[in-house]
């Protein structure tokens, strides 16, 4: 299930009304603040009617949602190189790369003119699957004896600045990333170990 609704199989008409309604919503984007968007917007530009769109989705949120789960969960997996620093290096540089796209920031900006104060939220699906994928490669590392950060270390010494900058600022450049990884590595080099 995704958001309530049953997912819909793969190809066919299904796959080219989802396609149609994504590109839509992302040009959409491009052109009018996430607060101005709406369904029958999305309808015009996709050429999907507007009852195909609320019978899918329901509401832009769910699309927005929808929308993200695609982008993050059909990017590249993590590297596999045998060194910890040079599957960082990629993994970060590739991240890096997919947030100089500008339909990234704009989704991750839309995204979060959705959070409402005090609603209960949930992780992301798109955000678990990569959480997985990167445990994997820290696990493979750990496997070849090299010492190994946590997911969450990984994911705010590394991940988050890069997400912060995109949002803000402007994104990190995937040449600059070697500075985040190595900063990441120092940590790890005088972490003060635990008791046994």
């Amino acid at each position: 299930m995704r958001n309530g609704r049953a997912m819909q199989r793969p190809g066919g008409r299904s796959a080219r009304v989802r396609s149609a309604v994504h590109e839509a919503v992302i040009d959409l984007m491009e052109e009018h603040p996430w607060e101005e968007m709406s369904v029958p917007l999305v309808a015009e530009r996709s050429g999907v009617h507007q009852a195909t769109i609320y019978r899918r989705w329901g509401t832009m949120s769910a699309l927005l949602n929808d929308v993200m789960i695609e982008r993050f969960t059909t990017a590249g997996g993590v590297p596999d190189t045998g060194s910890l620093r040079e599957d960082l290096l990629r993994y970060t540089a590739q991240v890096a790369e997919s947030l100089e796209d500008g339909a990234v920031p704009l989704i991750l900006r839309a995204t979060v003119m959705e959070i409402r104060p005090g609603e209960v939220r949930q992780t992301s699906p798109a955000f678990q699957a990569r959480e997985h994928q990167l445990q994997v490669m820290l696990d493979r590392a750990a496997d070849r004896g090299e010492q190994v950060p946590t997911v969450e270390e990984l994911l705010e010494l590394l991940v988050a600045p890069l997400y912060f900058r995109a949002l803000f600022t402007q994104p990190v450049p995937a040449k600059h990333v070697e500075r985040l990884v190595d900063r990441l590595l120092d940590v790890l080099e005088h972490r003060v170990p635990g008791p046994d």
